[in-house]
């Protein structure tokens, strides 16, 4: 099967520029292909993996990838997906932002010269404005460009000249990649149909209509219920471990509902289609045993955060589940209880009823504390706290910076000592 054929068996296939041009050019050689991003933030979150997962499947396959750091397009704004104009970042916050996604992309496709991470700052910042107009600008004919549905679409609202100018840029882009690193296909989403599809144009009339030059975007991602994926009701699912921690992430992909998951396989996992099928076949058959989601999720972790986060991530749902939060450590506990009820508290010890009362505020009255407490519903660090005389040392546990209580069967509250 070639990988174009294994990318239309994922769903991952939107358009392809010349579908039959192209599918022989993957299987003559290894190709080279590129798909950019711009600095717009410190970190990518789970919506801008998706053709990044494509690349790898490239790289997977032998072929070679170029990621594109846009430092010159991330500092002018893309209209793409956009009703308003971007708000301009300042040239040290680019830069901050570069060096964190060029971590990132280190961490997903390795470090061993299988591909390439570069920065169109690189080539289009030696440009000046009239080299632009007079070698590029001349090129483009502007009822095509009004006719792109990326400015099409703002029209209306209005789009200043400079992200007009996006999709000349992001041409410029393909072809010097064509020319300087034998770049032949560039991925996209489907919003960048029509900035592809410039590029390619500006490739033809630089180098020749037979230039082999192809584009290829990938289909929004729509989850069952008809919402974009990529969120959760808390925001973006963010790369960056200190914005969404492995547990975090991890948790994400386990609640996937049954109608998305095998989707969702095809599209983040390296598994098989064989493995895949077996998944399909478990979620039709015993859909509460959520082993698909289980393996969606074990391998997505993995990928982004490494096996260790994955084992973590595992021990701490665990433990949630099972009440044996005392096996936690000091930094499992960080990611796990990040979103619950959160209190701080002095490392005072302190009587158990008047510290519910009065410091945690967990219980709203002095009896209630004594029935909880007399009836079994209170659990300190994992334990069961039944003598309302009993002296609760907050420094106890947990390197002396946390104290869970457990209030029922599943109310979880934290308290963080100071101090």
């Amino acid at each position: 099967m070639s990988i174009i054929d294994e990318l239309k068996w994922r769903g991952a296939v939107n358009q392809q520029t010349n579908e039959e041009g192209l599918g022989k050019l993957v299987n003559e050689k290894a190709v080279g292909l590129y798909a950019g991003i711009d600095p717009t933030g410190d970190s990518m979150h789970i919506g801008h993996l998706i053709p990044f997962m494509i690349l790898k499947r490239f790289q997977l396959a032998g072929h070679k990838p170029v990621i594109v750091i846009g430092g010159a397009t991330g500092s002018i704004g893309d209209p793409s997906g956009k009703k308003a104009e971007r708000v301009l970042q300042s040239m040290d916050q680019v830069r901050h932002n570069q060096d964190c996604l060029t971590a990132q992309m280190e961490n997903l496709f390795g470090q061993d010269g299988s591909f390439r991470i570069v920065n169109n700052y690189d080539w289009l910042s030696k440009l000046s404005l009239l080299d632009f107009l007079r070698d590029y600008g001349k090129l483009f004919n502007i009822n095509n460009m009004l006719n792109k549905e990326v400015v099409a679409s703002r029209l209306e609202v209005g789009i200043s000249f400079t992200e007009f100018t996006y999709q000349i840029l992001q041409s410029i882009d393909f072809l010097h990649l064509y020319k300087a690193e034998d770049v032949q296909l560039q991925i996209g989403g489907a919003d960048q149909w029509g900035n592809i599809t410039a590029g390619i144009d500006l490739i033809h009339k630089q180098e020749g209509a037979d230039a082999r030059a192809y584009g290829l975007t990938i289909p929004l991602l729509l989850k069952a219920d008809g919402t974009k994926f990529g969120k959760s009701e808390g925001g973006n699912i963010w790369l960056d471990p200190e914005k969404t921690s492995p547990y975090e992430f991890y948790q994400f992909w386990i609640n996937t509902d049954d109608r998305d998951v095998v989707k969702f396989l095809k599209y983040f996992t390296f598994l098989s289609q064989d493995e895949i099928q077996k998944l399909a076949d478990a979620v039709a058959a015993h859909p509460e045993k959520r082993e698909a989601q289980t393996r969606l999720a074990e391998e997505v972790t993995e990928f982004v955060h490494g096996h260790e986060a994955v084992v973590e991530a595992q021990h701490i749902t665990k433990a949630l589940f099972s009440g044996d939060v005392a096996e936690l450590t000091a930094s499992e506990i960080e990611q796990g209880f990040k979103k619950m009820p959160a209190v701080t508290v002095s490392a005072a010890k302190k009587n158990i009823v008047e510290w519910l009362v009065d410091d945690t505020k967990i219980e709203s009255s002095r009896r209630q504390a004594r029935e909880d407490l007399t009836n079994g519903a209170i659990r300190v660090n994992g334990e069961k706290v039944t003598d309302t005389d009993a002296e609760i040392d907050p420094a106890s546990a947990f390197e002396g910076k946390f104290v869970i209580i457990r209030r029922g069967k599943k109310r979880y509250f934290l308290a963080r000592v100071e101090g």
